[in-house]
């Protein structure tokens, strides 16, 4: 589902709206202070839908609570063109 190496999280699993919620508590868990970067590459167009905004969205509000910036590497274009439909492509920390 999520894998560590140094200050990248890269996510290894579907985010879709089935899986949201246990990749969404995974992400918390994992998000230390030395996360920075995460990784969307081995996510396809149809691996994420509109859930994986939502917990990006999440991941990205844990951060800045903590002081901390994230960047999101390797999004897939479906994702992008999400996010754009919904107006909300602007607001991703991209790489």
């Amino acid at each position: 589902m999520l894998e560590r190496s140094g200050s990248c999280l890269k996510i290894t699993a579907p985010m879709l709206y089935a899986g949201a919620a246990s990749l969404l508590a995974a992400g918390r868990a994992a998000l230390t202070d030395e996360v920075r970067e995460i990784d969307l590459s081995a996510i396809g167009d149809a691996d994420a839908d509109s859930s994986a905004l939502a917990v990006l969205f999440a991941w990205l509000r844990d951060a800045r609570r903590q002081n901390a910036e994230l960047r999101i590497t390797h999004p897939p274009a479906g994702l992008m063109s999400l996010a754009a439909l919904y107006g909300v492509d602007e607001f991703l920390p991209l790489a």
